[in-house]
């Protein structure tokens, strides 16, 4: 495959133009235009000058963020798999630091390690804010992409010899990017990983993209090019992924970074086997490899609303400030609308009454103000997001609450699942980047014990294939006390006994909670479990 810079600028330009003329009006243009009235600009574009208010009652944006808390409200877990070993249970602090038995014990003991390191790599990237980013951007737009890459820079705070002189650095980060900025090679083939190529645009400085090129060997000519190729200090920087086969069928994922006239990283092997692309739709789209926005079908009854409830503001400021009509020749001073105002008059006692008068607005239906609730309720009901879900509801008792908000959120659940779907596919990312690109290296794992640091060795796992499975925990509004009730009766009953009911807790419901843990622990040293 020929990569220069003609060559992938005019496939960029190719994947470019069918988004432009996907839906009515674009990818574009729809995407703008969502983005407008998800933050409230709702009124943009209409000539309604600004001599009245403009009232806007943003729909949108309260069924978006309700149904994005919805799907971030359960709590994920992943445990890796690998493909064609038996799985059975390991506990790797121990296998790790007395070795293993056998293959598939130490395959068992790793997969299980990376199962708990998965938590650490998300609490280091923060996964949960870009989780939420994936998903606004999803409603928004229709599809939300999170791109996993290798970051050479990353301290690890790990060193490959004992004398702590070569350091280990490098890591994995994430970044969500806009759809707007992603291209693939076939539109119409829904799967990612089966794609041919994938290019990624970024519209970077013009310094920071030179400095790259000299990093990777560079010549003077290609910098002055890029230079060249500048405007207002930037410059787009399109990257490509794709695919090389070999004579076996297998294939691996290679890159390129080029601008529209120089190169400026030339082809490597990225040694990865998936593109590290995970797409969240929040609609499927047909049969093409983007999604589609609730929001565009929205829209028609946002501007209704807001039209209506402006109507009505309007005939009530009309009908409390009516508008006057006065003589002229009478009052020829004029007035104001301050109150108790003495108006002089001129003329005779018919001229006089007839100098002020008040202008009758017509009368407003009183059905109006109702049409428009009636138009509000019926498309947060249709859009899942009724009186029940939104917390608008009462309910005798909380397992009535429940039981109406579950049946409320049941339409939800096929969102969900293309959520935790996505959060598979980063999840099997996160391991094919272990694999490929840690090495020798100590990996770092938490759990009851404390923090401690693991041997790993991902040549000994390249050949593998990884399986991970996504786990949903509950994740109610009662769930927390739930949790302590159920706690609370297991402690009565003697099923559980105080440092365990302590370890169990939710967070922030006990304050100083490991101190008070060391505390309990000393004193049943001194004086036994028996006080």
């Amino acid at each position: 495959m020929k990569n220069t810079p003609y060559e992938i600028f005019g496939e960029y330009r190719e994947a470019a133009d069918f988004k432009a003329a996907l839906g009515k009006r674009g990818m574009y243009e729809q995407n703008r235009i969502n983005e407008r009235f998800y933050i409230g600009d709702q009124w943009y574009g209409a000539k309604c000058g600004n001599d009245r208010p403009l009232v806007r009652h943003n729909i949108i944006k309260r069924i978006g963020d309700y149904k994005m808390s919805q799907i971030l409200s359960n709590p994920l877990t992943v445990t890796f798999s690998a493909e064609g070993v038996m799985s059975a249970p390991a506990d790797y602090r121990t296998l790790s630091s007395a070795g293993y038995k056998n293959e598939t014990e130490e395959i068992n003991s790793v997969m299980s390690a990376l199962s708990d390191y998965y938590d650490v790599t998300a609490e280091r990237v923060n996964l949960t804010m870009l989780n939420e980013r994936v998903l606004r951007n999803a409603y928004v737009t229709g599809t939300g992409v999170l791109y996993t890459y290798w970051d050479p820079s990353v301290s690890t705070g790990l060193y490959a010899d004992a004398e702590k002189k070569i350091p280990i650095t490098g890591d994995i980060a994430c970044e969500v990017l806009d759809i707007d900025n992603v291209f693939f090679a076939d539109p119409y083939l829904y799967e990612v990983q089966k794609q041919p190529y994938i290019i990624i645009s970024s519209r970077r400085e013009t310094d920071d993209v030179l400095r790259e090129a000299k990093a990777f060997g560079a010549d003077r000519i290609t910098l002055r090019m890029i230079e060249n190729g500048s405007s207002d200090g930037k410059i787009t920087v399109l990257t490509k992924l794709y695919k090389e086969y070999k004579a076996d069928g297998s294939y691996t994922i290679k890159s390129v970074k080029v601008t529209e006239n120089a190169v400026v990283r030339e082809e490597y092997e990225t040694g990865l086997r998936l593109y590290p692309l995970a797409l969240f739709r929040w609609e499927r789209r047909g049969n093409t490899v983007y999604g589609e926005s609730e929001i565009t079908y929205l829209i028609p009854n946002q501007i209704a609303i807001n039209r209506m409830i402006t109507a009505n503001v309007w005939s009530a400021m009309t009908a409390g400030m009516p508008m006057m009509v006065i003589n002229g020749d009478t009052v020829p001073d004029g007035i104001t609308n301050e109150p108790g105002q003495i108006i002089k008059v001129f003329g005779s006692s018919d001229e006089v009454n007839g100098a002020v008068r008040y202008v009758s607005p017509p009368d407003f239906s009183a059905n109006f103000d109702s049409s428009a609730q009636s138009l509000i309720n019926n498309t947060l009901t249709q859009s899942g997001a009724n009186e029940v879900a939104l917390g608008d509801s009462r309910a005798d008792n909380a397992t009535a609450l429940m039981t109406m908000r579950d049946a409320a959120v049941m339409p939800l659940q096929i969102v969900k699942n293309r959520f935790y779907s996505f959060a598979g596919e980063v999840s099997r990312i996160w391991a094919d980047f272990w694999i490929t690109c840690y090495g020798k290296r100590k990996i770092k794992l938490s759990d009851r014990k404390g923090t401690w640091y693991m041997p790993f060795d991902s040549g000994r796992y390249r050949g593998l294939i990884i399986n991970a499975k996504i786990s949903v925990g509950a994740g109610t509004v009662y769930s927390e006390s739930e949790c302590v009730n159920t706690l609370v009766t297991l402690y009565e009953k003697g099923i559980i006994d105080r440092r365990q009911f302590l370890e169990r807790l939710p967070d922030g419901i006990v304050p100083d909670k490991d101190g008070l843990l060391s505390e309990n622990t000393d004193t049943e040293a001194d004086y036994g479990d028996g006080i």
